[in-house]
C-alpha cells in the first residue's frame, strides 16, 4: 500500500514538473499562431481559431530575424571549435603532464568560473573599442571561447584521467608519436567527451544575451537573442512574430540535442574503458 501511494506521488509530481516545462514552450508556440486581434482578446485560447504561419513569415521577412540567425550560427559554430580544440590541448596537460604551478592553474579556472561578466564590462567595452571590434561579431566569438573555456578544459581533463595511460604507452612502444596515440587511440574513446564539450559551448554562445547586446549596436549583426529585443517597442511587443523567432530558435538546439543524444550513447557503448 505504502509502495503504491509513493509510486503514485513520483507520478504526480513528475508530471507536475513535466507540465511547468513543457507548458510555456507550447504557449508560446500556439502564440505564434495567433493573430493579432487574437492574442489581445479578453478570452485566452488553447488553440488558435484560425492558425496562421504569417507570423514567422514576417520575423524572417520584415523583422530580418534570418540575418540573425545566420549571425548567431557564424558566432556559435567558431566559438564551439575553438573552445573544442584548446579544451583538448589544455585538458590533456593538466590531466597527463606534472608541472609546477599544476593546483594553482587549476584554482585559478575553477575561480573565473565565479567572475560574473558584468564585473569587466567596462574594460572589455573599452578593449574591445580601442581595437575597433565594437559591431564586430569578432568581438562575441573572443569573449564566449574565453568564458566558455575553463568550465570545458576542467570537464576534458576529467575525461582524459578516466583513460588508462597504459593505452597511450602501448602505443608508443608501437611507434607512435605521443601525438599520433592522442590522435589515433585516445580521441577516438574521447568522443562522448567531445561531444558533450562543444554542446556546453554551443549552448551557452547560442543563449548569450548581455554581450551581444552590449558589444552589437548595429541591426544586421546582431545574434537572436540581441534581435529578439528588437520586438519589444516603446508602447508595444509584437508577441506574435516574438513567439514565432523564439520557436525558430529553439529548432537548431533540439535537433542537435537528438542527434548529440545518438551519438553519445554510441559513443559510451562502442568500447568504454574501464580504468
Amino acid at each position: 500500500m505504502k509502495k503504491g501511494i509513493k509510486k503514485t506521488g513520483l507520478v504526480l509530481a513528475l508530471i507536475f514538473f513535466l507540465v511547468n516545462a513543457v507548458f510555456p514552450i507550447y504557449w508560446m508556440f500556439v502564440t505564434s499562431l495567433k493573430s493579432r486581434q487574437e492574442i489581445y482578446s479578453e478570452v485566452p485560447t488553447l488553440w488558435p481559431k484560425d492558425p496562421s504561419f504569417q507570423n514567422y513569415i514576417d520575423a524572417f521577412s520584415d523583422a530580418q530575424f534570418g540575418t540573425y540567425m545566420r549571425n548567431s550560427f557564424i558566432v556559435t559554430i567558431v566559438t564551439s571549435v575553438l573552445v573544442v580544440l584548446i579544451a583538448i590541448m589544455g585538458g590533456y596537460a593538466m590531466a597527463r603532464m606534472k608541472f609546477k604551478g599544476k593546483n594553482a592553474v587549476m584554482a585559478f579556472l575553477l575561480g573565473s568560473q565565479m567572475i560574473s561578466a558584468l564585473t569587466i564590462l567596462v574594460p572589455l567595452f573599452n578593449m574591445f573599442s580601442t581595437l575597433n571590434l565594437i559591431d564586430n561579431l569578432a568581438s562575441l566569438m573572443i569573449c564566449y571561447t574565453v568564458f566558455n573555456v575553463p568550465f570545458c578544459l576542467i570537464t576534458m581533463s576529467s575525461f582524459f584521467k578516466r583513460i588508462p595511460v597504459a593505452l597511450e604507452e602501448a602505443a608508443c612502444i608501437d611507434g607512435c608519436s605521443r601525438f599520433t596515440a592522442v590522435r589515433k587511440i585516445i580521441l577516438p574513446i574521447m568522443t562522448p567527451g567531445i561531444i558533450a564539450t562543444f554542446v556546453f559551448a554551443f549552448t551557452g554562445a547560442w543563449n548569450e544575451m548581455f554581450l551581444s547586446i552590449m558589444l552589437i549596436n548595429r541591426n544586421g549583426v546582431r545574434t537572436i537573442p540581441a534581435g529578439l529585443m528588437n520586438f519589444v517597442q516603446k508602447f508595444d511587443i509584437n508577441w506574435g512574430q516574438m513567439s514565432a523567432a523564439s520557436i525558430a530558435s529553439l529548432v537548431p538546439i533540439a535537433c542537435m540535442f537528438l542527434i548529440v543524444q545518438r551519438y553519445v550513447v554510441d559513443g559510451l557503448t562502442a568500447g568504454a574503458v574501464k580504468e
